[in-house]
């Protein structure tokens, strides 16, 4: 064990120290420790720094996975600096702290081993990440305040932190606190996010109310698609926020979503309820639901300016078999990428005239197997997110219908493994 740094060589002979420990692995952490001098003093961005420190600690304690929290007073908020080896996790991860979260997190010394009983003692679950996926957390303090959270996942095997890796990564997490703290008060990052909630609060009561009604008013002209619009909307906003988007670019995703199919309102409404396959000229007139949209959105002063392209490119795909423009890859936007996954999950999950309902699980399947041939990686990693808080019951107000969610956060964490599997297979399918 690593106890002998603490009372000093007087009092524990070296030799009877090592004797009880693994000297490798002993070693290794005494590397790491030298290593980081460099690293905190580096000329270089902070991301390259925080990636450099996070691997020492894993290494020193042997997890397989490890996140590194900040944290802003205002509000009270740990957002992700780098993150490894997760294979569900937004960037930035975002967990709001409520003020007990911040005193216990405060007063607490050394590493925590964390459980069911004690998630909510130290972390809040109404961020983007659920705290269930961290099995050990270190507060980084600094003088007696908070400058951070370090957690780690889960180790090689779902081996448990035993008293070994607790001391090493106890060691290293005193130089990671300072650099840490540096890093953290040359930011503004409490200042942009008031700035951004003073912006919404004198947009979002009218806009939301507004285009709620449109969306309603959209999807009422055919029984089969009652609601779509909303739960596109709905689905959008919970991607927008697991990729730990701005308050600012959710609201601007939920409203283009609200608004993506008002071109609909154009298209007969027998063509809505046809049962059997459309002809050449039923389907061009169906797609033009699009340009029609555009062209009636683009008539009106949003405080968002995505909406537009939005409304017009949500049936593009990255591989241009899409419409109407056939766009590939990079010419479609973030956002616009985001409803079109957003839009065919719900479209997938619900009944038609001409198919019954997909099961939440072959819904996800089938867009696994055609990401990222069509469907954009990231957004669809931020939905399995959601639908795992939705499975372990993490979400204040569940993303899904209660009727779909039929799925465990294993399937969820198996799913999760496939999607990263194939996009490192096929990572160089656009280039």
């Amino acid at each position: 064990m690593l106890r002998w740094y603490r009372s000093g060589f007087s009092h524990v002979p070296p030799r009877e120290a090592l004797q009880g420990t693994n000297l490798k692995k002993l070693l290794r952490t005494v590397e790491a420790l030298a290593d980081l001098g460099p690293e905190l003093t580096a000329d270089r961005d902070f991301r390259e720094t925080a990636r450099a420190m996070l691997a020492a600690v894993m290494e020193a304690s042997g997890a397989r996975e490890a996140v590194l929290f900040s944290f802003s007073e205002r509000p009270s908020l740990l957002t992700s600096v780098d993150a490894q080896g997760f294979a569900l996790l937004p960037e930035p991860s975002l967990i709001p702290l409520l003020p007990r979260h911040v005193h216990t997190l405060t007063a607490t010394a050394g590493p925590v081993l964390l459980n069911s009983s004690t998630y909510d003692v130290f972390l809040s679950s109404n961020g983007n990440v659920a705290p269930e996926l961290f099995k050990c957390i270190r507060p980084l303090k600094v003088r007696g305040k908070l400058a951070g959270v370090i957690a780690l996942g889960r180790r090689p095997g779902e081996a448990v932190y035993d008293e070994d890796a607790l001391d090493a990564f106890e060691m290293l997490s005193h130089y990671v606190a300072l650099a840490i703290q540096n890093h953290t008060l040359g930011q503004t990052l409490a200042q942009r996010v008031s700035e951004n909630l003073r912006l919404l609060a004198s947009l979002h009561g009218f806009y939301d109310n507004a285009l709620e009604a449109f969306a309603t008013a959209i999807d009422v002209k055919h029984v089969n698609i009652h609601g779509h619009s909303l739960r596109v909307g709905r689905y959008s906003q919970a991607i927008g926020e697991a990729l730990g988007m701005d308050p600012t670019g959710v609201a601007s995703l939920r409203s283009a979503a609200y608004l993506h199919d008002i071109g609909m309102v154009a298209v007969d409404k027998r063509l809505l309820g046809k049962a059997a396959e459309l002809n050449e000229q039923e389907s061009h007139e169906m797609r033009d639901h699009t340009i029609i949209g555009h062209q009636i959105v683009s008539q009106v002063q949003f405080p968002w300016p995505q909406i537009p392209e939005i409304v017009r490119w949500h049936h593009e795909r990255a591989d241009g078999s899409g419409y109407p423009d056939g766009l590939h890859g990079d010419e479609i936007p973030q956002a616009v990428r985001i409803v079109a996954l957003a839009e065919t999950f719900d479209a997938m999950t619900s009944e038609r005239p001409y198919r019954e309902r997909l099961s939440l699980g072959a819904t996800l399947q089938e867009l696994i197997r055609l990401t990222p041939q069509k469907y954009d990686a990231q957004a669809l990693q931020a939905l399995l997110i959601q639908v795992r808080r939705d499975a372990v019951g993490t979400n204040r107000i569940p993303i899904l219908d209660p009727e779909l969610m039929h799925l465990s956060a294993k399937d969820v964490d198996q799913m999760a493994a496939t999607l990263q599997h194939k996009i490192s297979q096929d990572k160089t399918f656009l280039t």
